[in-house]
């Protein structure tokens, strides 16, 4: 394993009102979903970044709009939308 160290000065805790691990937790977060939105990073390898399991990250993309599937969430209903109007059809 690797160690990213990344500097940040005491303000940005007063300034989102956390205490130093919790924003740490929270900035992991953040990095694993923005590399797994941008298509970089499998939801698996995301959430080793993470530090969580990859069903809880997995859970969690929902919770910031994002899909498992590598699809919108916009994208998906239409899917579903198109399908039952298939279904329909018959």
């Amino acid at each position: 394993m690797h160690i990213l160290n990344i500097e940040y000065p005491s303000e940005v805790l007063w300034a989102l009102q956390k205490e130093p691990d919790e924003f740490e937790r929270e900035a992991r977060l953040l990095l694993a979903l923005r590399l797994y939105e941008t298509g970089k990073l499998t939801t698996g390898l995301a959430a080793q970044i993470a530090g969580i399991s990859r069903v809880q990250f997995m859970f969690l993309l929902g919770e910031y709009g994002l899909s498992p599937f590598g699809e919108s969430i916009e994208e998906i209903e239409e899917d579903l939308d198109h399908a039952r109007r298939a279904s329909h059809r018959k």
